[in-house]
């Protein structure tokens, strides 16, 4: 009878889902405020300082710069979304990818994790002289 019981115990544990998964962020994690500040013409550096260095940004394709993110929640599928930009002569030619659509599990989450206080540590000699 024992034998019965425990079995039963394991076989109802396992059917639970005990293990805590948390959400993944992974890749280029763009501000919506900075994306849409893009403009047409600027220039490589602009755009760098603007969103960061691209996640992928191939030698064969100097002019085309890609920011890739994905983002699972709990161990969901994760939803991945593309920045492409693409440069001629060295400006801001085209912008493209799904990072335009509206995609809002990964916005609310990241603006959750992110207070809007919050600001990120630049410089540790900015944080010293604040304090």
């Amino acid at each position: 009878m024992r034998l019965f019981l425990c079995l039963l115990v394991i076989t109802a544990l396992s059917a639970c889902n005990l293990v805590y998964k948390q959400d993944v962020q992974q890749g280029n994690v763009l501000d919506e405020d900075n994306v849409a500040q893009l403009e047409l013409g600027m220039t490589k550096r602009q755009v760098q300082v603007l969103l960061g260095s691209p996640s992928v940004q191939s030698p064969f394709h100097a002019n085309r710069w890609d920011y890739v993110n994905t983002f699972s929640r709990r161990g969901g599928d994760p939803i991945k979304r593309v920045l492409t930009l693409r440069f001629e002569d060295e400006r801001l030619a085209s912008v493209e990818g799904s990072f335009l659509e509206q995609d809002t599990v990964a916005a609310e989450a990241l603006r959750r994790m992110q207070a809007p206080d919050d600001a990120p540590i630049q410089d540790l000699e900015t944080l010293r002289r604040e304090n």
